[in-house]
């Protein structure tokens, strides 16, 4: 079964801010081992908001609007899919990813990653 997981933004994120190298390259790793392993299909970080564009159809009129999107507290800032065997493994690869963050950047940092199973 593949997962998608979604990660939120935060004010970091959205001012094109990454977290300090240690992290990253303890997430390069763990990265590169789940490609090797066969488990990640695909995976990526964001840009923030303020590079990108909405498309919306309402009332039968088709409207673009560039961010940033401030007026959404819920903004995706990174996602992957992964192959994985069930919805508690999925659970359990987001709580090692959530628990990396802690590690490295501190009980004080916040983050948020949604699972969900991808539709077949």
């Amino acid at each position: 079964m593949q997962f998608m997981f979604l990660v939120k933004a935060n004010a970091d994120s959205e001012a094109g801010r990454l977290p300090n190298e240690e992290f990253m390259a303890a997430m390069g790793e763990s990265v590169q081992r789940a490609f090797e392993s066969g488990v990640m299909v695909a995976a990526g970080g964001l840009r923030p908001s303020s590079e990108g564009a909405r498309v919306s159809l309402t009332g039968g009129k088709v409207t673009v609007v560039d961010g940033p999107f401030t007026e959404t507290k819920e903004l995706v800032g990174g996602w992957a899919i992964m192959e994985l065997e069930s919805r508690e493994a999925a659970i359990e690869a987001a709580r090692d990813f959530v628990e990396m963050h802690r590690t490295y950047l501190g009980d004080s940092y916040e983050i948020q990653t949604e699972v969900r199973q991808v539709q077949a």
